[in-house]
């Protein structure tokens, strides 16, 4: 005789409705609100106002400045963020822990002091300034070094477990079917660690466009040369009704993030979808 029993699973945490309910009222405080607020204070703005702040060619400039070094920043990490990881998960040698938590090394620090120890060490004077034909600190160059600097854990972290999960026994039999490296790594590996490395890239293309600490000691903040989208913003808040221009900008930088994240999301998807065909 066969009976059946049916349990109702029990979870450590409360029921559903509650936790349900205190998920939406922590994201509302956090996320929701604050950009209600944001897009409540644009709607008062007229067209034009609105129009004439994204616009002013020193916006513009930084606009440019700010996705133009974040999105090379996140492919650079992209690809040497992949090598870091791979060297982590493959290979055994002395001293990989302590490598290992030089990848922590930017979250753990405040922004400002990676700043100033970036623009220290690229100064013309500094360990690796002196020994470049040409400056970093005050340039667009500086930007692309405090937001790479910045980046690389996001890629590292997403692709250790990727790798982690890929099979040795599939190189193998890659190499036992006359595959060489090359065409083992196309075919086998990376359309295996793609999604992770998509998420990576847009975790720190994310992170660099909102980047401000690192880069205003290295950067200097030239306006039209060298001044990021951030600094912007806080430039504006201080002039007369600055709290209008400045969310115009955010509300802008905003939909461009969103629109480009989207984008990237996509690939994501479209990469999963042709890894499980």
């Amino acid at each position: 005789m066969v009976m059946n029993y049916n349990f109702r699973q029990r979870s450590v945490l409360p029921g559903f409705g509650l936790t349900f309910g205190l998920s939406v009222v922590y994201l509302s405080l956090i996320i929701l609100l604050p950009l209600s607020g944001l897009f409540a204070t644009v709607i008062g703005m007229s067209p034009l106002v609105f129009w004439n702040t994204v616009t002013h060619p020193r916006t513009l400039a930084a606009f440019k400045l700010t996705f133009g070094a974040s999105l090379l920043a996140a492919s650079l990490n992209a690809v040497f963020g992949f090598v870091v990881a791979w060297v982590l998960v493959r290979y055994k040698f002395w001293g990989r822990r302590f490598v290992d938590a030089m990848v922590d090394l930017p979250f753990a620090l405040p922004t400002a002091v990676s700043g100033i120890a970036l623009a220290e060490i690229y100064s013309k004077h500094g360990w690796i300034g002196r020994c470049l034909p040409f400056g970093v600190n005050n340039t667009q160059l500086g930007v692309l070094v405090a937001l790479t600097f910045i980046g690389l854990p996001f890629v590292v972290r997403a692709m250790q477990p990727a790798i982690q999960e890929i099979e040795g026994e599939l190189e193998e039999v890659a190499a036992s079917l006359g595959a060489n490296r090359l065409q083992t790594f196309v075919y086998v590996i990376f359309p295996t660690v793609f999604p992770a490395l998509v998420t990576g890239f847009a975790m720190a293309f994310a992170r660099a466009l909102g980047e401000y600490g690192s880069v205003i000691f290295i950067s200097g903040l030239i306006p039209m040369k060298t001044e990021v989208i951030s600094h912007v913003i806080f430039v504006r808040l201080l002039e007369d009704d600055g709290h209008l221009r400045a969310s115009a900008i955010a509300i802008t930088m905003l939909a461009a993030s969103f629109a480009m994240l989207f984008l990237i999301n996509m690939v994501q998807l479209w990469g999963k979808w042709r890894a499980a065909s």
